[in-house]
């Protein structure tokens, strides 16, 4: 007698095959058969004109403080993801003296756009070294599995103090020290380590985040805690318009270290033919027998304008900085009056550096969201409608934003967009040195809603694109289950098989929609982020319990602390 068994699904089961109508079989936390006539089930679901998956392995997330309050980790855990590895980019919460929690704070403020608010009043401390943090976090129940890094900000301030924080460079002595928390964190079951090289990435106060300077010698007297722990993988976020230049070390601590080096890869607008090179040097790293590998994401990494989030073109206005400290209604209503736009329009903005000019001044680059509407034509930005129409760009994406009682978004799709297609994004993932990545769940609360990649990747990419190609359900699913699995060495998820864990969805795929993205208020101190939920998730299981159906929450929370590497069956 089986505990589940999921009857007449269309499977596809995670590995790229194509797909079959059958059942699945599960007891206890197990997969235990395929096929059909399985016998009979304590509980039967029916799958009959249903999608059945693995659960997705998203491997970039950033719950690293909302996995202490929320067990839910959403919005990943509401777009089927059953398995998610935070701890990206350098940036976290272990370890931490008592008297740097603030500025760890501030750190992860700056670099990740979460509200310092929320993370002062949600984060519940109970640590200061990295395995104590794991036990922290392990202690509580959560509906999907998780896994982290340690993350080289952290550790930076905890051995260099200060001069870590100012990107001092760090002494033998502070190389030694780093390398030794590194390799404690992953002997108590740290999934890799995490850092970050681009100038973009700073703290609430402007600094570049630890770690951004780092010399070979630090990286490599770092890395070396992977290959002495025998586990776990070199992460980093590195200069966007520069990546090349990383290359050489990185294919150098591979050779040396044997463990795998996964980087950030986008096309940048002044640099739009990079990728290819990047994707060159990765072949010659997969020919020398390299570990190399870049994650890519599953559309433009998009920035979301609106009146109540982080970015939109009237930061640096003067009547804007005079309303952005008020309520948000009050906000909202202040600017619908005609008087407030005429004044605005009327006025000059002032300086925001380099990036903040290019954000808030591109108006080939932005473009109204729609109904989630991310590869828009050209001739649908504000500036083509303003030439159309004979309207300054200022006053057509004012009007944009003002709509939908104020709460509508502007979409600025920032990297992977020069061409205004998805192209470039569909010959990222077509490469086999690739790894699905950068949905940034948890983070980016004010500007950028991306945790629903694993939802869009089947919606658009397999059903509903009309600009161009599309790719296969089956290679869209294996790109999000068993090879981002594989990547942390998590070889008992990710693939619907007997011994493998029981992580399924069971999806309409026909009925998979989107929600258009909103703000709301539910962080702790009432922090605000935006959240775009999914409908069409029958059921998903985790560790052979559902855990959720039609997207609500049913009830187990089977979740747990993924320790290090996991063996696949026998």
């Amino acid at each position: 007698m089986h505990d589940v068994l999921i009857r007449g699904g269309r499977v596809v089961d995670g590995t790229g095959a194509p797909a079959q109508t059958a059942d699945v079989a599960i007891a206890g936390e197990r997969i235990v058969a395929v096929g059909q006539g399985l016998g009979p089930a304590k509980r039967v679901i029916d799958a009959d004109g249903a999608l059945v998956t693995p659960g997705f392995v998203d491997i970039h997330a950033h719950y690293d403080a909302q996995v202490t309050w929320d067990p839910w980790l959403s919005p990943s855990g509401h777009h089927g993801v059953t398995t998610v590895v935070m701890g990206n980019c350098g940036v976290g919460f272990a370890p931490a003296r008592p008297d740097r929690r603030e500025w760890l704070i501030g750190l992860m403020e700056g670099v990740e756009d979460i509200p310092g608010a929320a993370l002062t009043e949600g984060i519940q401390w109970g640590w200061e070294t990295f395995p104590e943090y794991l036990d922290a976090i392990d202690a509580s129940p959560h509906a999907i599995d998780f896994g982290t890094q340690v993350p080289h900000g952290a550790v930076r301030g905890y051995v260099m103090g200060q001069r870590g924080a100012d990107n001092e460079v760090a002494t033998e002595d502070d190389v030694q020290a780093m390398a030794a928390i590194v390799e404690e964190g992953l002997r108590a079951g740290a999934l890799g380590f995490s850092t970050s090289r681009t100038i973009l990435h700073r703290s609430i106060d402007g600094v570049p985040v630890p770690g951004t300077f780092a010399d070979r010698r630090e990286l490599f007297g770092i890395g070396r805690a992977l290959k002495r722990a025998g586990h776990g993988v070199f992460q980093m976020a590195v200069e966007h318009h520069d990546a090349l230049r990383e290359v050489p070390w990185m294919r150098d601590l591979a050779a040396e270290i044997g463990r795998p080096l996964s980087f950030n890869l986008q096309q940048v607008d002044h640099a739009p033919d990079l990728w290819r090179d990047v994707l060159g040097a990765l072949d010659q790293a997969a020919a020398d027998g390299l570990p190399l590998y870049a994650q890519v994401p599953g559309r433009p990494i998009g920035i979301l304008m609106c009146w109540l989030g982080t970015a939109h073109p009237f930061l640096g206005y003067p009547t804007w900085q005079r309303l952005a400290g008020l309520p948000p209604a009050e906000r909202l209503r202040r600017l619908a009056d005609p008087a407030v736009r005429a004044q605005m329009l009327s006025e000059t903005p002032g300086p925001l550096g380099e990036f903040g000019d290019f954000v808030t001044r591109s108006f080939h680059k932005m473009f109204p969201l729609g109904v989630c509407h991310y590869e828009p034509r050209p001739d649908e930005s504000v500036a083509a409608v303003a030439a159309r129409t004979g309207q300054r760009p200022e006053a057509v994406v004012y009007d944009l934003l003002n709509a939908q009682g104020g709460e509508a978004m502007v979409y600025f799709p920032l990297f992977n967009y020069t061409h205004q297609d998805f192209e470039v994004v569909r010959a990222l993932h077509a490469h086999p040195r690739t790894r699905m990545g950068l949905a940034d769940g948890g983070a980016h609360c004010g500007a950028i809603c991306d945790g629903g990649m694993p939802t869009y990747m089947l919606t658009h990419w397999t059903r509903d694109r009309t600009r161009g190609p599309r790719l296969p359900l089956e290679y869209v699913v294996h790109r999000q289950t068993q090879q981002t699995a594989d990547l942390y060495g998590l070889r008992d998820r990710g693939v619907l098989a007997p011994g493998y864990r029981a992580d399924v969805n069971i999806i309409d795929y026909e009925g998979l929609r989107l929600a258009p993205p909103r703000m709301v208020y539910d962080l702790p101190a009432q922090g605000r982020r935006l959240l775009q939920d999914a409908t069409g998730y029958l059921h998903t299981l985790c560790r052979g319990q559902v855990i959720a159906t039609d997207g609500a929450p049913a009830g187990p929370l089977p979740g747990r602390l993924v320790r290090g590497p996991q063996a696949g069956p026998a």
